[in-house]
Parts: C-alpha cells; sequence; structure tokens
C-alpha cells in the first residue's frame, strides 16, 4: 500500500514539473520584443493640416470711373527724344519735377513702360481715382515697376498720403500688391516744399504703412486695375475716408522701378543737384542722370479750389479768354514759356497743350 502511494506521488511530482517546464521559457525560445511606443505625435502632426488664413473679406469696391474728371495734366512725351539719349524737356530737379525714364550714366535704355504722358483724377462720394497713361506698359524690364499718386491733402507742396502699386495684370479692381503710406512727421518736403533743402536726407518720407494688399484696419481702403479701354493706362483708387473727406487737395502721379521709394520723398531732399545729374544736356554740369534714374512724375493738379499760381509744382494754369476778346495777352512765345508741348490757340486766346 505505502509503495502503491509512493508511486503515486512520484508520478504527481513528475507531471507536475513536465507542465511547469512546457511554461518556463529555454535559453533557444525566442522571447517577443516589446514593441516600441507609437509615434501618435508624429502622425497627428502629419495628418493635420497647418492652419489657413482666413481669406480677406471685401465689403466695397471701386466702380468705373465717373464721366467728368476732376483733373487733367499732361506731360512729356521722351519717346521722341530717346535715340538721342535725353529726355523732351520737363525734368527740373530743383523743382522735384522728374523726366527721367532712362537708366543711370549712359542714358541708352529708354524705359517706355515709365514715361508718363497724361494723368487724370477722378471722384464720387466714396472714392478718388488717378490714371497714369505711359507710352508703353507692355514693355520688357529687367525689374518691376511700380505706379503713384502723391496726394497733397493740405494744398501746401507736401505730400500727406501715397498710393503705391506694383504693376498690375488685369482690369479688375484688385489690392493685391497696393498699399497706402501716410507722412505721419510731416518731414515731406521739409522746410521749403518741392525745392531743395540742404542737410535733409535724415527725413525719412512716407513712413507709416497704413494699407497693405487688404492688410490694414480696413481691407479695401486702395485698390488698382489696368484700364479696360487702354492697356497702357493703369487707375487708381482710394477711399475718400481715409482722406478725411477733404474736398480741396493737390495731386500728382509717379511712374518708377525699385527706385520709387516712399522712403525718399522729397527726393530733391535727399540727394544734391551733382548726386542726381540731370536729363537735358542743356545742363552740361549736370548730365546725365545719376543717382535719381529710372523715374517719372507728371505736375500737380489743384482740386477743389481755384489755384492763386503760387502753389508748389502747380500744373501751368491755362485761364480761356473769350473769343474775339481784343484784350487777350498771350500769344506762341507767352505759351512757350509754360513748358514743350504748349502752344498757343487764337480763336479762344488760351495756351493749349500738344502732348
Amino acid at each position: 500500500m505505502k509503495s502503491l502511494n509512493r508511486k503515486s506521488t512520484l508520478a504527481g511530482i513528475t507531471m507536475l514539473a513536465v507542465m511547469l517546464a512546457c511554461n518556463v521559457p529555454s535559453s533557444a525560445t525566442e522571447v517577443p520584443a516589446t514593441p516600441p511606443p507609437t509615434e501618435l505625435v508624429t502622425v497627428v502632426d502629419t495628418l493635420t493640416p497647418p492652419p489657413s488664413e482666413i481669406p480677406i473679406q471685401h465689403q466695397v469696391f471701386p466702380v468705373d470711373l465717373p464721366a467728368s474728371r476732376s483733373g487733367h495734366a499732361g506731360d512729356n512725351d521722351s519717346s521722341k527724344t530717346a535715340n538721342q539719349n535725353k529726355s523732351n524737356g520737363g525734368d527740373r530737379f530743383t523743382f522735384e519735377q522728374f523726366e527721367r525714364p532712362f537708366n543711370a550714366n549712359t542714358m541708352d535704355i529708354y524705359y517706355p513702360n515709365l514715361d508718363i504722358i497724361d494723368t487724370f483724377v477722378y471722384q464720387d462720394d466714396t472714392w478718388l481715382y488717378g490714371t497714369i497713361q505711359v507710352v508703353d506698359r507692355s514693355a520688357a524690364s529687367i525689374s518691376p515697376y511700380r505706379f503713384a499718386m502723391q496726394l497733397d491733402t493740405e494744398a501746401d507742396g507736401k505730400g500727406e498720403f501715397l498710393v503705391l502699386a506694383s504693376n498690375p495684370a488685369s482690369t479688375d479692381w484688385s489690392v493685391d500688391g497696393v498699399q497706402v503710406f501716410h507722412d505721419a512727421n510731416s518731414d515731406v518736403g521739409n522746410l521749403s516744399a518741392m525745392f531743395t533743402d540742404e542737410n535733409a536726407t535724415d527725413g525719412n518720407g512716407f513712413e507709416t504703412l497704413l494699407f497693405d494688399s487688404g492688410k490694414g484696419d480696413d481691407p479695401d481702403v486702395a485698390w488698382a486695375r489696368v484700364s479696360p479701354q487702354d492697356p497702357n493706362i493703369v487707375e487708381l483708387a482710394i477711399k475718400r475716408s481715409v482722406l478725411n473727406n477733404t474736398l480741396i487737395y493737390m495731386v500728382n502721379m509717379w511712374a518708377g522701378h525699385g527706385t520709387l521709394d516712399p522712403a525718399m520723398f522729397d527726393y530733391n531732399d535727399h540727394f544734391t543737384h551733382d548726386q542726381a545729374g540731370a536729363a537735358d544736356p542743356a545742363y552740361p554740369i549736370f548730365y546725365p542722370i545719376k543717382s535719381v534714374y529710372e523715374i517719372d512724375n507728371s505736375c500737380r493738379m489743384a482740386v477743389g479750389f481755384q489755384p492763386t499760381g503760387n502753389e508748389a509744382g502747380l500744373c501751368p494754369l491755362v485761364v480761356p479768354v473769350a473769343p474775339g476778346n481784343p484784350g487777350c495777352q498771350l500769344n506762341d512765345a507767352v505759351c512757350a514759356q509754360m513748358g514743350p508741348g504748349y502752344y498757343f490757340w487764337a480763336p479762344t486766346c488760351e495756351c493749349r497743350y500738344l502732348g
């Protein structure tokens, strides 16, 4: 009996040992490696798109130009003299009058896309519009070119606002590439508006950026487009509310390459005449153009008031006299003094601009 019990006990122990041995890994058994933690953060970062910029929601758009214009200023056409490496008149550095659609020093490259030949101003209840016509806007250029409208809202010869636009590509109004600058510290023009002031190079021009391609307090402040009627005309628009809805102002237009810099106004306060040069060989001491090049501007139009004729940069006044008026004091010589392109028109006794 005891022998049987021992055998049973021994068999039980042996079976238990075998069962335990089956659950204990031997040196030849591969132990599964612990899997690395899942890179959840990386996966989430890859699959989640970055936050997108909220599109600008425009509320007010410019419309077609009003039927009646508020101002007009022609400008010299230097395509007629470009083969002579000179401007067709109109370049007077000390008076902030530029006719320089040429490269520096040699003046052997003429830029018809910078040569302004005509400008207009229009306005309605909401918008102030400026148009700039150049000889040929489609001409290729080695650097981007810009168009600008300078606004003197105090009519004192010193600009307060500058609308600057990169060359637009469409006949649809767009804010792309359009900026509005303000001269908050009133140093544009320095001491004497539009006349050269010595030691004025520390001025920073139009230093305050109010609007940049739709970014600003109001996304609809300023726009630009190519004229639907003429591919050589660029149209600019700015809200009159930005200008405090002023009814009286002076305005002129600009075209230039990278040299058209808001910080450099007035240009004749940042350079000497020697540094800037001249575009007309009739001024041999200064000819040719040097530091101030590839730039053109128009004279200033007076809007909303009758100018005295003494305003800085003012376009020449044309005062018609009734036909047959025996008191007419104009003649060819008088009209020629108004600048190149002006001629005497006897039937109405006025100086007209040939363009």
